[in-house]
């Protein structure tokens, strides 16, 4: 029998989104089951991209549709940052149907959605294509109405205080 799959969202201004994300992989690695990672709006040689690659490509498997250029809100959408995109949403959509995987995490989602580089309809169509047996986990700050109305489970971080207010860039190991 089948265990029931559900949609969880990991969104507000804190930190640690992705960071839950990955350690739910993690812990259902340690299970013996499977992760898909996409891994939007990122390029990079990531600390966790990195780890696990080496310890854990067996049971995750993570892939970025990112450009190395980093976006900000406001500024305009290129059609490489669209094409990116719309192609790691594809990725998805072969994912869902392959049956291969237990947990499918589309990382920084809602980030996509944010700063309109994606339509909303494409991800509720994931959303309502989603096989029942499938956890699917959606991440990013500013995270659509729409989609926490389809969720069954929504966690907020909330930054409470962060040492990026007193100009600390981000550190290997730590942040990236």
């Amino acid at each position: 029998m089948k265990r029931k799959g559900y949609i969880q969202v990991y969104t507000g201004d804190g930190k640690g989104k992705t960071t839950a994300a990955i350690g739910l992989a993690i812990r259902a690695a340690g299970r013996g089951k499977k992760s898909y990672i996409a891994q939007f709006m990122k390029k990079g040689e990531y600390g966790e991209l990195i780890a696990i690659r080496k310890y854990l490509s067996h049971y995750i498997n993570i892939q970025q549709f990112g450009l190395p250029d980093f976006h900000f809100k406001g500024d305009p959408v290129t059609d490489k940052e669209r094409m990116a995109a719309l192609e790691g949403l594809d990725t998805v959509r072969s994912v869902l149907k392959s049956g291969e995987y237990d947990i499918i995490i589309l990382d920084e989602i809602n980030i996509l959605l944010n700063f309109k580089i994606i339509d909303i309809g494409l991800v509720l169509e994931i959303l309502d294509d989603k096989p029942d047996d499938i956890e699917l986990i959606l991440t990013g700050r500013n995270a659509p109405e729409e989609i926490l109305k389809r969720a069954h489970l929504i966690t907020d971080m909330k930054n409470v205080k962060h040492y990026y207010d007193q100009q600390v860039s981000a550190r290997l190991g730590i942040e990236k």
